[in-house]
């Protein structure tokens, strides 16, 4: 074994999942996607959504079949994701109780099932956000993934000023997101549950998104959640753990000073059915903002963990 995989197999918990196939490189991989450009789109649609919402939809065409031609001819599921449609949403009434959200539907493959994806600081449009919703509905999902900042997401400067961060944090009341959330639950559950397409919804959420992800199933009286998958999840409140029903992997890294695991570990017992996969030597962001190959091989390792998780809990 090489001295990468190796590194790779000692920092994975044993009971999750093994992968289908190996990646093949970020750009040989079966499935990546960017975001297409406007052009790139089919002349959209407006469509009506009942009551206070309002799509515009459209089906985009990912890059699967040409990145499979450089890739290996050995192929796994994702050769499914021939084709997703994507719809804006207005979820809500009046400028001051709608949130803007995109639905990711798998087309061809569609279980039925809804998916609340909840962003990092970077907001619902961020390229990497939606390359993993895309690939998360490619696996028969519908990907809901709304805009938690109201079209203010955090952008970057260098180098990082933390006071600037925190004036930026303190325009997103608490209450205000948490509102945000709750209606796109219901819109989740109207639009999947109540019409008896499925009985059960998933969440998942990164860093930010993670530590709503919490606060979210804490707080799901009526139960609409049957599973969530938190990729180090930051302000992560442990003392919720007890009153968390649905069961939870949460995925970190051993580095991640923002995600810190004595956190995790303490959430993983107290959260009733939550397991916890702490990858060696990885920091903030390895699943969905990989930045080098070995944080690449352990990103889709995280992905096949959550693959396995959502289907065990949701699908099977």
């Amino acid at each position: 074994m090489a001295p990468a995989a190796a590194a790779v197999a000692a920092a994975r918990p044993s009971w999750l999942p093994r992968a289908p196939s190996t990646r093949r490189g970020r750009q040989g991989r079966a499935c990546s996607f960017p975001r297409a450009a406007p052009s790139a789109r089919p002349t959209s649609t407006i469509v009506s959504s009942g009551p206070g919402r309002h799509s515009r939809s459209w089906q985009w065409r990912p890059l699967c079949s040409q990145q499979a031609e450089v890739a290996s001819a050995a192929v796994d599921d994702d050769e499914a994701c021939e084709l997703v449609s994507g719809s804006d949403l207005v979820i809500g009434e009046g400028d001051d109780d709608s949130v803007r959200a995109h639905l990711f539907s798998a087309v061809k493959n569609n279980n039925g099932t809804g998916i609340l994806l909840l962003s990092d600081v970077f907001g619902f449009e961020d390229s990497a956000t939606r390359d993993f919703a895309y690939r998360v509905a490619c696996n028969g999902y519908n990907v809901l993934l709304p805009d938690l900042f109201r079209g203010n997401p955090w952008k970057q400067s260098a180098p990082f000023d933390a006071d600037r961060f925190a004036h930026w944090l303190s325009g997103h009341a608490p209450a205000r997101v948490s509102g945000d959330i709750d209606a796109c639950t219901r819109w989740l559950a109207d639009e999947f549950t109540a019409a008896g397409v499925t009985r059960k919804l998933g969440v998942v959420g990164f860093c930010y998104g993670g530590g709503r992800l919490v606060e979210l199933l804490a707080r799901d009286a009526e139960g609409w959640f049957s599973a969530g998958v938190c990729f180090y999840g930051s302000r992560m409140d442990a003392s919720l753990g007890a009153a968390v029903a649905a069961p939870v992997l949460f995925v970190c890294g051993d580095g991640d000073p923002l995600c810190p695991v004595e956190t995790v570990r303490e959430l993983e017992r107290s959260a009733k059915g939550a397991r916890a996969a702490v990858y060696a030597g990885r920091g903030h962001g390895f699943a969905h903002r990989p930045q080098s190959v070995e944080e690449d091989v352990d990103a889709e390792d995280a992905f096949n963990a959550m693959r396995g998780w959502l289907h065990d809990h949701l699908l099977a």
